[in-house]
């Protein structure tokens, strides 16, 4: 691989979230600022909806990383379960042991003396799910059903949902309502500019150990913006193939030939114009022509 060469110590572009390579997108950061803010304040549900590729499990991620200490967590990071499966795995993650029949009952009778428990010790209880979209319809009315476990003055389960943008859409179905009701903090990723975009592939080359300079130029940066619409997955994609390309050549610079390649070997890419240049020369050309003969008009040169 391009490693060696490059002189990296790993790659800088893979799609599995690490969050020693997060750069902190305003997006980002101001989600994880809502997140955390929302939990310190014991808010029961709190949701981050975001397109395909905008980095949600990273962030989710980064979330758990930085949760306080007095926090306890439970993460389910492939929620396509049925209600009672929904149960036996907040009841693991939370190390209650249900009987092999547990109905809804025996659940909220453990868990909220499991929950008890560690409020005892003057810690919280999160419930994070990641991909939440994916939940059925009755697993989400489950879910409200968790957080009843409450005391006179707080929740006693918080619950997090990260979720592509079909989780709001599936929130407005009308017997989630009262699920939707109780979401008191929201927050949906964007994607980067142009100028965020160039920073972020810069600062994964930094964390790998690159120190040639400049491997994406600006407008090698501009092109993976039109091809990406500045979604982070598909910038990792053509960014990872680009260095590929530019080590088959033996080069230490991606050129915008290596983009334009990795562009057209990627299926999720969007349209890219790459006649700007020359539509711009055509304007010239025809704003100039048009003075031309306004100035004939004006002379007298025009027949």
């Amino acid at each position: 691989m391009y490693l060696y060469h490059f002189g990296i110590k790993e790659l800088p572009f893979s799609l599995t979230p690490n969050t020693s390579y997060f750069y902190g997108l305003p997006s980002h950061r101001q989600a994880l600022d809502v997140l955390l803010t929302a939990l310190r304040s014991g808010e029961g549900f709190i949701k981050v909806t975001g397109e395909v590729g905008t980095g949600k499990t990273l962030l989710c991620r980064k979330l758990l990383n930085e949760l306080p200490e007095h926090f306890i967590t439970a993460y389910i990071p492939n929620p396509y379960l049925s209600p009672a499966e929904l149960r036996r795995a907040v009841a693991a993650e939370l190390d209650v042991v249900l009987s092999e029949g547990a109905d809804q009952q025996e659940f909220t009778q453990k868990i909220q003396q499991r929950i008890i428990d560690i409020n005892r010790q003057n810690k919280g209880v999160i419930l994070i799910i990641d991909e939440a979209q994916a939940l059925p319809a009755e697993s989400l009315e489950a879910l409200r059903l968790f957080t009843n476990l409450e005391t006179e003055t707080r929740k006693l389960l918080q619950v997090v949902l990260f979720g592509q943008p079909e989780l709001d859409a599936q929130l407005k179905l009308p017997e989630l309502r009262q699920l939707r009701q109780r979401i008191t903090f929201s927050y949906q990723l964007k994607s980067m500019n142009e100028d965020q975009l160039f920073h972020y592939v810069r600062h994964r080359m930094t964390v790998a150990g690159f120190r040639g300079g400049e491997a994406f130029s600006r407008r090698c940066c501009n092109l993976l913006y039109q091809a990406s619409a500045g979604t982070p997955r598909i910038v990792n994609v053509l960014c990872h193939k680009a260095l590929m390309l530019a080590y088959g050549e033996g080069v230490m610079q991606v050129h915008r030939r290596h983009i334009k390649m990795a562009i057209a070997d990627t299926e999720s890419t969007f349209p890219v114009s790459h006649n700007r240049y020359w539509l711009w020369l055509l304007f010239v050309l025809i704003i100039a022509a048009a003075g031309g003969y306004w100035a004939s008009q004006q002379w007298g040169l025009w027949p």
